[in-house]
Formats: structure tokens, sequence, C-alpha cells
């Protein structure tokens, strides 16, 4: 199964913490010798536990070289970044506007930002010209089709890093996006679930770090994040939304209830995220996976002589296999895929179910 984006390299680490601290799990404080069982049963707090959004904000900032702050006030939890995603757009969109998405883009998008809230995506579309990267002209390109479909644009959303191109946004290219929204006067929402599993230069930028100090401006951007990628943890369910936007995050919480995350859960992340020495030493040792099990694959396919789209982030592989294609077009690249999946027993997704415009490409994870 190489359609699935689930990151199992690092799990024996985090049960070895586990292991070692069964306080975490056992809800037992260790120091008084009592247990919290009792309280974590009771209601909380449906923002979400004190310790946990402090706990998620300071790692966030770790993932960033500690060159941002994040306020734990300002965070929102859900249910996974699912969860986060269709949550913004329940607070930012009314049924009927659109958001544009630069293609190719996460399947699930579909789903997460459509099937509930009525938002209707514009497709940025983007090739392999220039490595899949997102121009201006493709931005107006979008925002004039939406405009020709009476569409309403609320916002822009992007992945950084890249689900499934595996890239990062430079600088440069954030800046870009930051003065297009702030041109059109509508929303940017960063999706940086892989922000934590960049395993090679360059290294990975948030919007956060270019923000200016103006709080009109930064109204506009809002982050999501998770820990199923970068922790190996999607079972969980642990998702958040930071925004730089007060009446977003007051919206937001007053809908959190339908999606909360288990106080159990937080308790014990809580107390894995505080680990300071043993986060950075996983996160660390998790790239290196990463990174070793990306260049064996990578090789393995040269070999045969397929390449892949350069990429230093993310479980994911953007494979090229056009000069493969039966036929230059969606059905020659659905009966390669069928082929593989038939012939070698392997399931790659084909780049159009990611809204590729271009056939031959696909993604390995």
């Amino acid at each position: 199964q190489m359609g699935l984006a689930e990151n199992q390299l690092s799990i024996d680490m985090l049960e070895l913490w586990l292991k070692e601290h069964p306080e975490a799990s056992m809800s037992l404080n260790q120091d008084a010798g009592t247990s919290v069982f009792r309280e974590l049963a009771l209601y909380q707090d449906y923002h979400g536990l004190p310790t946990f959004r402090k706990a998620i904000a300071n790692f966030m900032e770790s993932l960033r070289g500690n060159k941002v702050k994040f306020d734990a006030e300002s965070i929102v939890l859900t249910a996974g970044a699912t969860a986060a995603n269709e949550l913004l757009m329940f607070c930012l969109a009314d049924p009927g506007d659109a958001f544009l998405v630069p293609t190719p883009y996460y399947p699930g998008f579909v789903r997460d930002l459509r099937w509930r809230t009525g938002v209707e995506i514009v497709p940025v579309h983007c090739d392999s010209s220039n490595r899949f990267q997102i121009t201006k002209s493709a931005l107006e390109r979008a925002y004039l089709e939406a405009q020709n479909q009476k569409l309403k644009v609320r916002g822009l959303i992007v992945t950084n890093p890249s689900n499934p191109l595996g890239t990062t946004l430079s600088v440069k290219a954030l800046r870009n996006l930051l003065a297009f929204v702030q041109e059109k006067k509508i929303h940017l929402v960063c999706d940086g679930i892989y922000s934590g599993s960049v395993f090679s230069p360059p290294r990975f930028h948030s919007i956060s770090e270019i923000l200016p100090n103006d709080n009109h401006i930064c109204d506009n951007v809002h982050i999501v994040y998770s820990l199923s990628k970068d922790l190996g943890l999607p079972g969980f369910r642990i998702g958040a939304i930071y925004s730089y936007n007060n009446t977003a995050v007051k919206t937001a919480r007053r809908m959190s209830s339908f999606c909360m995350v288990s106080s159990q859960t937080q308790h014990m992340l809580s107390a894995l995220l505080s680990d300071f020495k043993f986060m950075n030493h996983f996160i660390s040792e998790n790239q290196k996976r990463l990174r070793e099990r990306h260049r064996f694959l990578v090789s393995g396919l040269q070999k045969a002589g397929i390449t892949c789209l350069k990429s230093n982030a993310g479980l994911f592989c953007w494979v090229d296999m056009r000069h493969l294609l039966p036929s230059p077009d969606v059905n020659g690249e659905l009966m390669l895929w069928q082929s593989i999946l038939d012939e070698a027993g392997l399931n790659i997704s084909p780049g159009s179910s990611f809204h590729c415009k271009e056939p031959g490409w696909f993604a390995s994870r």
C-alpha cells in the first residue's frame, strides 16, 4: 500500500518513551503519588487542557527553530487536521463561496473543505515546467475563473510542506502568497502538518516567520497543524488551528465542541511534548529515517529509469512516469495505475486523483 500517507518509521521510539513513562498513560502523578483519572474523567474545558494547548504551542515554536512565538490562547484544538480544515471553512466562508487550492492537491480536501460546508474548490493549476511552483499568473487565472463562475473567493489554502509534492515554500513564495491575499482581501490558510518532517535542505519556512507587525494583515492568516504525520499518530486524532484573527478563534472554539480531543489523549501527549530533550531527539531521528527511506526509494526508481520531482519533506515522492503511459491522457494514466496494481501489487496514487492536469505523475508514499 503506497497510497496511504502514514508514518510508521519511528513508532518504536514512542513505544519506548511510554514504557519509560507509564505515568503519562496511566494518569498517575508520579511525584505526588496520586491519580488524576478522576479529574480527567469529568467534563473539562471545551477549549482543551491548558497544559496541552501550551505544549502544542511550544512544539510548533520548536519546529520553526523558535524564530516565532505562538500564543496558546489562539489555539483551537480539533479531532485531527480534517476537522480543523473543515472548521475553518465554516468560519471563513458561506455555502457557495470558494477557496483557491493549488494543484496537485490532497484529494481529501474535497471531503474536508466541501462536503458539509458547501464551499467550492477552484484549482490553481500548476505544472512541471517550473516544478509545480505557485505563480502569480496561475493565481490570477484561478481567481478570474472563479469570478466567471459567479463564485465569491473567500481564501487560498496551501499545504506547506506540500502534499503530494514533498516540497517546501521559499520565503519569496510565501511573501508572494501573502501579497496576493492582501491584494484580493481574502484569507490565507497554511496547512503545515508536515512541518516537522523536512529531512533535507532547504529548511522549512512558516508563514508566521514573515508576517509583519500589522494586525490588519495578520487577521487574514490561519495555520493548521496536527500530530498525525510528524509524530506518526493519526489514530490519536490531534489537530489544531492557530489563527491571528480573534473573531475566527472565538467562532472556531464555539464550534469545536463537535470535534473535541479526549482529555486522556491530551494528558498523555502533554507529557510527551513537554519532554523537550526526547522530542528534539525524536524529530531529528525521524527526519534521518525519512531521508534514508526517501533516498532508497528514489535511487531504486532511478535504476528502473524513473525520475521523481526533487523533494525534501513529508512522506511523498512525486514520480514521473509520463514516458510509460500507453496514451498521453487520463485514461492512459489510469491504465498504467491498473497495470502496476495488477502486475506488481502496488497501489500508488495517480496524479489525476490530486487534480494534476498533466497525466503521468504518480504519488508514492
